[in-house]
């Protein structure tokens, strides 16, 4: 490995320690989460007063900071987009949701509009130039980590390897100021429930709109992943992958000879996302097939634009409430926000600029 000072190998509660009173800390965004540290934070609750802490998307069983501090006497917490384990800590007043277009959150940052003093990435292990991938999820990543005063990377053992295309995923030892190592829990998985006989019914009739060469979208939820199970089992053949979230949809496509990339404008034999959700299974094909994807920035991923210049992107999305006007919901129910802003959007956008393009809700 790359020769690294061994100055910047620090404790988790070393690495704590670096954050001040008044800070705005990020923790990134989905499965990869910095357990460590944030173990070591929040043992510091009541000797630090108004930080900040933000996130989205966690699929832990616990945030610390948050958990360990329900009167938020040190820590505050922050989500530009509600997963269902922060529904909980949002039932119980511990979480606050920041409304945001989620493409725009590498600009906001890069440009110091939103200001990050301490950012805790989790990164792999480092290969022996000294180069991490972003594990399972590329976020904003870079633009957060380049704006921000202090940068603590949290190497974790269990996360994929992979380091993308053109560095689209990489960052390396250099780049931290600190660098924290130790033992880490199994990475959180996602699973959902059996479909319904209406998800079933709703599935079939939208498997048999998708084409040979489909780009598809998926988003989370029963339907999808039963829309990607049918396809497994049909003729369709040459689908590819352009998504926010890889899951194990895109894995049972894949098994079944149907995920090949081999149509798409762009990224051609590869699967583009921002985010990795799903199984263990998920996680090992990402680490061992690594040339297969393409993980990227989440203003990559979800730019119309780009989206628009492939052909039959298909996006396939869950819907909250539909009034009699045809205006669809996926975002939140009454005064509850239940998921994040501009996901949906950004894709159904891009399927209607696609020659072929498809949306369903």
């Amino acid at each position: 490995m790359a020769r690294i000072g061994i100055q910047k190998f620090v404790t988790p509660e070393e690495a704590a320690r670096a954050v001040q009173p008044g800070d705005w800390v990020d923790y990134g965004f989905g499965g990869g989460f910095p357990e460590l540290i944030d173990r070591a934070l929040a043992d510091r609750v009541g000797q630090i007063e108004d930080v900040k802490v933000r996130g989205g998307l966690v699929i832990r069983p616990r945030i610390e900071v948050v958990e360990r501090d329900p009167e938020q006497i040190s820590f505050r917490y922050h989500s530009w987009h509600i997963g269902d384990y922060e529904r909980k800590l949002q039932a119980r007043g511990l979480v606050s949701f920041t409304p945001m277009i989620l493409r725009f959150l590498p600009y906001l940052y890069r440009d110091r509009h939103i200001r990050c003093d301490v950012a805790f990435v989790p990164v792999s292990q480092p290969d022996e130039n000294g180069f991490c991938g972003l594990g399972i999820s590329n976020y904003a990543w870079r633009a957060i980590f380049e704006s921000a005063r202090t940068v603590i990377f949290e190497i974790n053992e269990r996360l994929p390897r992979l380091q993308g295309v053109d560095g689209s995923h990489r960052v390396h030892l250099s780049e931290a100021d600190y660098i924290v190592e130790g033992e880490h829990e199994p990475l959180p998985q996602r699973t959902y429930r059996d479909p319904s006989p209406a998800d079933l019914a709703i599935a079939r009739l939208v498997a048999a709109e998708i084409p040979d060469g489909a780009v598809l979208s998926l988003g989370v939820g029963t339907v999808p992943f039963a829309v990607a199970d049918m396809l497994a089992q049909s003729e369709v053949r040459d689908l590819g992958c352009h998504t926010g979230t890889i899951s194990d949809a895109f894995l049972h496509l894949y098994q079944a000879g149907k995920l090949t990339n081999g149509r798409k404008e762009i990224d051609q034999g590869r699967s583009a996302w921002n985010l990795a959700m799903g199984s263990q299974a998920l996680y090992d094909w990402l680490d061992r097939e690594p040339e297969l994807f393409r993980p990227a920035d989440v203003d990559y991923i979800h730019d119309p634009e780009r989206i628009g210049r492939m052909e039959r992107v298909i996006s396939i999305n869950g819907g909250v409430e539909l009034d009699l006007m045809g205006q669809e919901n996926g975002e939140s129910a009454g005064t509850r926000q239940l998921s994040g802003i501009g996901g949906q959007l950004d894709f159904l956008e891009g399927a209607y600029r696609s020659k072929g393009g498809k949306v369903f809700f």
